[in-house]
């Protein structure tokens, strides 16, 4: 049995959890079913209890969007000597736990490498201060730490953008509840496309409403569906751009899981234009609902979509090749439906059974179990 201490920025039950919430909140509740001790300790919300459990995992709450980082690792000063381990998740920038912890026995767990979204997301000087702590201050501290990439393409950047090196990454993937989401609702009688995800800058939606305008010009009975959490200034500018091109879209803010699976699972494809993603976890959970994605071939989309078999992949930023492929797959129902099939087959790979495994297996390494 190991004592094992989560850092993260936000836990599963925060209004703005994402796929790095899901990660780890999967991943931990198994570890917990394996008879390990799991602590997160994350940042505060409006009116979050600072102490609660959840699926086994016992979640501290402290601090807010910045000052979380401070609260760490005040917590660890006072706290360390009860773990074995710390795993370190760095959602842009880690929480540097190699400071007051055995260098060797914490995991950093590397989504993906932020350098070019600190300017998409973030005013000056906070950009450059992202990148300076994720581009130098982090791979010195964390040199003799282990990191687990979630995909191929982030072992990449991490060895080509800041230049860590090792011999022993092991990736370990985000995972699907298939059978939740493989149910089999019919599809709309009209061509439905459909984008589930974070409504944020840096998953550049608006791409995906050009797209869409020029499908419709030649499909006039497609439908566009964009649904998931929406950050507010952002969503603003996706709203007033859906006015001014008069396309109708339908949003959907917070949904939940039922109501998820319902609209992939009637969607007739996914699209996704984000600038980079970890590994895609919302392709996946779109490919076991049997529905095809055509996005861009950026790091992490070109892992998790299998490019003429679970779907698409075109030039990034390519927004009139992107909307060719859409409606290749529209008005092509022998190669739709061959690309549904193969959908399944591929997410099916992906389990949080597997993944929790193999970070256990990770997680004895480090400590010598």
């Amino acid at each position: 049995m190991m004592n094992i201490l989560i850092l993260n920025w936000r836990d599963i039950s925060h209004p703005q959890a994402g796929g790095a919430e899901k990660y780890v909140h999967e991943i931990g509740k198994r570890l917990v079913k394996k008879g390990h001790n799991v602590t997160l300790f994350c940042g505060s919300y409006p009116n979050a209890n600072p102490y609660d459990k959840i699926d086994g995992i016992k979640i501290m709450r402290k601090g807010g969007k910045y000052t979380l980082y401070i609260w760490a690792l005040v917590y660890l000063v006072k706290n360390k000597d009860k773990f074995d381990v710390i795993i370190d998740s760095e959602n842009g920038i880690p929480f540097f736990s190699p400071l007051l912890f055995d260098k060797k026995r914490v995991i950093c767990i590397m989504h993906h490498v932020h350098i070019e979204v600190f300017d998409r997301e973030l005013p000056f000087p906070l950009n450059k201060i992202g990148k300076l702590l994720e581009g130098k201050v982090m791979p010195m501290l964390y040199r003799e730490s282990l990191f687990v990439p979630v995909s191929p393409s982030t072992k990449k950047e991490m060895f080509e953008k800041l230049f860590i090196r090792g011999n022993y990454f092991p990736i370990v993937y985000n995972g699907v509840p298939f059978e939740k989401l493989n149910i089999g609702h019919k599809k709309t009688r009209a061509p439905n496309l459909i984008y589930f995800g974070r409504v944020k800058r840096y998953k550049r939606i608006d791409h995906i409403i050009w797209v869409y305008k020029r499908i419709k010009q030649r499909i006039k009975n497609v439908r566009l569906v964009i649904a998931g959490k929406m950050d507010r200034g952002y969503f603003k500018e996706i709203l007033k751009l859906n006015r001014e091109l008069n396309l109708k879209v339908s949003f959907f803010d917070n949904v939940s899981e039922e109501k998820k699976v319902e609209l992939l699972s009637q969607s007739w494809v996914y699209v996704i234009t984000s600038m980079k993603e970890g590994w895609g976890i919302s392709v996946i959970e779109a490919n076991a609902c049997g529905v095809p994605v055509v996005g861009y071939d950026v790091p992490g989309l070109r892992d998790s979509i299998r490019n003429e078999y679970s779907g698409l992949l075109v030039g990034n930023g390519d927004v009139d090749s992107l909307a060719n492929e859409v409606m290749k797959l529209i008005e092509n129902p022998k190669i739709r439906i061959k690309f549904s099939h193969n959908t399944k087959l591929w997410a099916e790979r992906f389990s949080w059974e597997k993944s929790a495994e193999r970070f256990e297996r990770v997680l004895k390494s480090v400590v010598g179990e």
